[in-house]
């Protein structure tokens, strides 16, 4: 078992992080901003190192001084966390060069599955279910462009191949659009990712976000954790998710879930990941992979009782899964709502001082969070700043204790998102389940008409 886990990231995940390892007996090094200096997971860190000033390209981004903090501190592995360096196969390539482990996919995997046309290409190859769509890059000839769109049909989505947070992609509803379109998106793609390439699915007009949760080891084993509903977004950036996911039935998961594993031994898959699907009229279309742990990982770990950031560790470790699949029950109904330090109306950041700050608790209550009476959020960073969970016996119940959940959580000094969603949780459609990727624009929007009247 490693001995010693550095932790290149910070806020709440973290701070997961590092809870994880502790419990396995795992000491743990904290890299941190000047910024960062008071944020909880350097408070109780064994050791914390100060990478750099608060702008992430010189401090969390820093690969050099990342490997540099594992060096001096004696290090045997680096867990990234999500975002940041996370899915970056450089950096992972840097880690394992080093003498160190990443805690993480092979950088290979990473590669294959950040690229969105190879991550398609290899998921057809494994018989994973894809959005019809162009079979690669769109190629420059104008024509062969127009005779694809009219192939796929539209609308049409057009994607940067090496996108992600919602960036990088462009819904044309009309051909006459279209060629424009794609200079657009490709123009933004290589500002954005250094990539200009694009590709082009078909745009599903009600899909829902689904993904699944998977393990796998360098042993060969693979497995699925159930699934997540994630259609609750905003601009493609998740705030509500959910698991199981409403109507989805045991065969469907089943099915879809066997297809990840099968994939997952195909590519040579290592530690913790995602395959993330839009599902309509019992369909699943896969569009892309996350080699990471995920923000919503603790909906999935309160319905199966699996600690996935251990299993992360373990599998670094090189020891096989200590889960086969028919060790996987799922038992309840989990919620997770993404706590943003952001005025719940317009969006806009709200970094600052917690003047005071009470948390949520109770039976089936889960609060992943950074924050602490005191605690001044810099404005450098995403505005992220807690996940409150709750788990119940069924949806209605988990959904009844949010809502309790929600009353209960009473942040001052800063705004947060908290009001949007108290809100939500008590919006009709969404209690009944099943609302598409496009029904929080949609409701976003009627509300603030609402309130323009």
């Amino acid at each position: 078992m490693l001995k010693k886990v550095l932790i290149a990231n910070r806020g709440e995940i973290a701070l997961r992080v590092l809870r994880a390892c502790r419990e396995m007996g795992i000491a743990t090094v904290a890299v941190h901003s000047e910024a960062d200096r008071d944020s909880l997971h350097v408070k109780l860190a064994d050791e914390s190192v100060c990478i750099g000033p608060a702008p992430s390209p010189q401090s969390y981004l820093h690969i050099p001084a990342i490997i540099a903090a594992a060096e001096v501190t004696g290090a045997d592995g680096i867990h990234p966390g999500y975002g940041f360096l996370a899915e970056n196969a450089n950096f992972a390539e840097q880690v394992e060069n080093s003498g160190f482990i990443f805690i993480g996919p092979k950088a290979d995997t990473i590669r294959l599955m950040g690229d969105k046309v190879s991550a398609k290409h290899a998921m057809i190859a494994a018989g994973v279910p894809c959005v019809p769509g162009s079979d690669g890059a769109l190629p420059d000839n104008p024509d062969e462009i127009l005779k694809i769109a009219d192939k796929v049909g539209f609308p049409v989505i057009i994607k940067a191949s090496g996108g992600g947070g919602g960036r990088g992609m462009r819904v044309v509803e009309k051909k006459e659009d279209l060629l424009k379109a794609v200079e657009m998106t490709k123009a933004e793609a290589q500002a954005a990712f250094g990539n200009p390439m694009v590709y082009m699915e078909r745009f599903l007009q009600k899909p829902r976000h689904i993904e699944i949760q998977v393990l796998a080891d360098e042993h060969g084993n693979a497995i699925y954790l159930g699934e997540r509903d994630c259609s609750m977004q905003r601009r493609h950036q998740k705030i509500i998710e959910e698991a199981p996911a409403p109507f989805i039935t045991p065969e469907e998961r089943r099915k879809i879930g066997e297809s990840c594993t099968e994939a997952c031994k195909r590519i040579g898959y290592r530690g913790a990941g995602t395959f993330e699907f839009l599902y309509e009229d019992g369909e699943f279309f896969f569009i892309e992979m996350n080699t990471r742990v995920q923000v919503e990982h603790p909906v999935t770990e309160l319905i199966t009782g699996v600690d996935i950031v251990q299993e992360q560790l373990r599998v670094a470790a090189g020891l096989p899964l200590q889960y086969t699949q028919d060790d996987i029950v799922l038992e309840g109904h989990a919620f997770e709502c993404r706590i943003n330090a952001e005025d719940p109306y317009n969006f806009i950041p709200s970094p600052g001082l917690i003047e005071s700050c009470h948390l949520p608790g109770g039976l089936g209550v889960r609060v992943d969070s950074h924050i602490y009476q005191g605690y001044k959020i810099p404005p450098n960073y995403d505005s992220l700043i807690g996940k409150i969970c709750t788990l119940g016996k069924d949806r209605a119940q988990a959904a009844a204790k949010m809502r309790v959940a929600l009353a209960e959580l009473a942040i001052t000094g800063i705004k947060t998102n908290t009001p949007l969603h108290r809100d939500l949780f008590q919006d009709a459609e969404f209690l009944e389940g099943g609302v598409s990727i496009h029904y929080l624009e949609h409701w976003m929007q009627e509300r603030k008409e609402k309130l323009a009247k």
